[in-house]
């Protein structure tokens, strides 16, 4: 893992989320505190987000959205052409970068090695370093407590955020709903 922040993703029974800090750092300098490193793809049907290089972050997210355009939204077949991708770009695979995306029926890891993770349990993804942080403070909640998927990931980000110094308490999230017949 590298020194990036602190993404978690949380594929619930009532709704997808994703959080994520706002902390970006150059070496042992915080340059900015409040990034929004998670955003909504593919029509708002989709959600990201990003560890790594911010710039790269917004040409991956592009080069992203545009296989969700080509696969008219079908999120596994776009995960799939885009690993291919990303991994064969002799730039873009060289990025210490990692990406989760998930909608309601799916949940992802995407590197530059062309890994296509879908994490065991279907449910809980987290990428930087303070990732194994956020997804033990999940599982943990989500045993112990009632609190809904954005909540949880919250929390779970913000206890992240106290024991890694890579990643603040400027959480941010976004959720889609339900929408399974």
């Amino acid at each position: 893992m590298f020194d990036a922040t602190t993404i978690l993703a949380y594929k619930g029974k009532n709704q997808a989320v994703i959080g994520g800090d706002g902390q970006v750092t150059f070496g042992d300098s915080v340059l900015k505190g409040n990034a929004t490193k998670i955003r909504t793809l593919g029509q708002g049907k989709i959600l990201a987000g990003f560890a790594g290089s911010t710039a790269d972050a917004f040409n991956l997210f592009d080069m992203f959205e545009d296989f969700l355009e080509d696969k008219k939204g079908d999120l596994l077949k776009s995960v799939i052409e885009f690993s291919k991708a990303w991994r064969k770009d002799k730039v873009l695979r060289r990025l210490e970068a990692m990406m989760i995306v998930l909608n309601n029926e799916h949940i992802f890891i995407l590197t530059g090695n062309g890994d296509v993770v879908e994490p065991e349990d279907g449910e809980l993804a987290a990428i930087g370093s303070g990732g194994n942080y956020a997804i033990s403070a999940a599982r943990a909640l989500k045993k112990h407590s009632t609190l809904d998927e954005e909540e949880l990931v919250k929390e779970s980000l913000h206890i992240a955020a106290d024991l890694c110094i890579y990643t603040n308490h400027n959480i941010k999230t976004l959720a889609l709903e339900e929408n399974r017949v």
